[in-house]
């Protein structure tokens, strides 16, 4: 099993913390495995076995604890003395006013350390917000990066073919137990399908979902572009399909909720300041893409940029897209005091290419760190802007 040492390094030092520690990603991606190397760790510590709770609400046992209060006496009875007692629920999302249960055994009961997981962005909703007061700590999980990819299947890390394979087929665990494509596909066709049913389809009572497939198609297939309403609005007219702005947003809404796709805005780099306009989605997945779309080859470029925007997030960063007098930086991330640039191509193939993706620092004079990245082997390195390849750079240490 891949012990995904990236989040449990920031995970441990809230382990007998009363913060509630919540788990939040995408469905298959990972955080249960998360949640037992956790349990495990703990019960190292000399932790009896009594004294950790383990309840998965996917399993059929437990769905008599579907029920907010039948889940909220169940815990409270297996609590026995004043030891520490270490509860994990996992997919909570799937009781209603769970966040009731949460702030009443937070409340309720001192010696208690609370993990919980869900694969939709309830977890990150308001009413959770106020109910738990701040009183809780958010981890994002994602689906494998390139290194855990390489780590889990001791695939050769510097090839290229491996490296498309990432790409093509993205990095949610299971997928790697198959090597036939047609396996992979319908592997990805079933996570995909839970989502959508459980998570969009019946959360929004939709009636239509050819409607909604095509919107789905249309951002897969402008992924890492600037959104524009207007444009998919035509889109789907040519497709037979009308929609108001309204439920095209809701549709949004609910597939960044489902933790499909994430939105990303832009930012200001002369005037400092977060901007709500021409924003752009990217794929939590890329294998998700991938069955989406019957197009890889013309993508690849803005595959590659997806790959980066995703790393950057497992890395912890926040990133937005940097808006310049004249242009746009592909990313700009920032975490803590820490703030880089960088610049994603697939290669630069001429001077014209070369000029473009080192051109676009000229408007910035400070002294951040500016990369840019692409697949070439040969170093570009230039004026104190550093090129690196993908794949090296997708290796390191983070």
């Amino acid at each position: 099993m891949l012990k995904r040492e990236i989040y449990l390094k920031r995970i441990r030092g809230f382990y007998d913390s009363d913060l509630i520690k919540i788990l939040v990603g995408i469905r298959r991606c990972g955080k249960s495995v998360i949640l037992r190397q956790i349990m495990q760790e703990i019960k190292e510590k000399n932790v009896d076995d009594n004294h950790i709770i383990y309840i998965n609400l996917e399993l059929i046992e437990y769905n008599d604890l579907l029920d907010y209060k039948k889940l909220n006496s169940y815990i409270k009875e297996r609590i026995k003395d004043n030891k520490k007692y270490y509860v994990f629920l996992d997919e909570i999302q799937k009781v209603e006013h769970f966040e009731d249960v949460i702030n009443s055994l937070r409340v309720s009961i001192k010696n208690i350390s609370i993990f919980i997981t869900g694969s939709n962005s309830k977890l990150l909703s308001n009413e959770l917000s106020s109910v738990l007061s701040g009183r809780y700590v958010l981890f994002n999980i994602y689906p494998l990066s390139y290194k855990e990819f390489i780590e889990l299947t001791n695939k050769d890390a510097k090839s290229e073919e491996t490296f498309w394979d990432y790409v093509k087929w993205g990095g949610l665990p299971n997928r790697t137990e198959f090597t036939d494509e047609i396996n992979i596909k319908d592997y990805l066709h079933s996570v995909f399908d839970s989502i959508i049913l459980r998570d969009v389809i019946e959360r929004l009572g939709l009636k239509d979902t050819l409607l909604f497939n095509l919107l789905l198609q249309y951002i897969v297939d402008t992924t890492g572009r600037q959104f524009s309403a207007e444009n998919v609005i035509n889109y789907l007219k040519n497709e037979g399909k009308s929609i108001s702005s309204e439920t095209l947003y809701l549709y949004l809404d609910a597939l960044c909720k489902a933790l499909i796709i994430k939105k990303i805005y832009r930012y200001d780099i002369h005037g400092k300041a977060i901007l709500k306009t021409l924003n752009k989605y990217y794929m939590t997945d890329l294998g998700i893409a991938q069955i989406k779309n019957n197009n890889f080859e013309i993508t690849k470029s803005f595959a590659v940029e997806n790959v980066i925007f995703n790393e950057l997030l497992v890395r912890g960063y926040e990133v937005y897209i940097g808006k310049t007098k004249d242009g746009e930086i592909d990313f700009i991330a920032t975490k803590n005091d820490e703030q880089l640039y960088f610049q994603v191509t697939y290669l630069l193939t001429d001077d014209k290419v070369i000029e473009r993706e080192f051109g676009a620092y000229k408007e910035i004079n400070d002294n951040y760190p500016k990369y840019v990245l692409s697949l070439d082997k040969t170093d570009f390195s230039k004026q104190g802007i550093i090129h690196k390849n993908i794949i090296d750079w997708l290796l390191e240490n983070n």
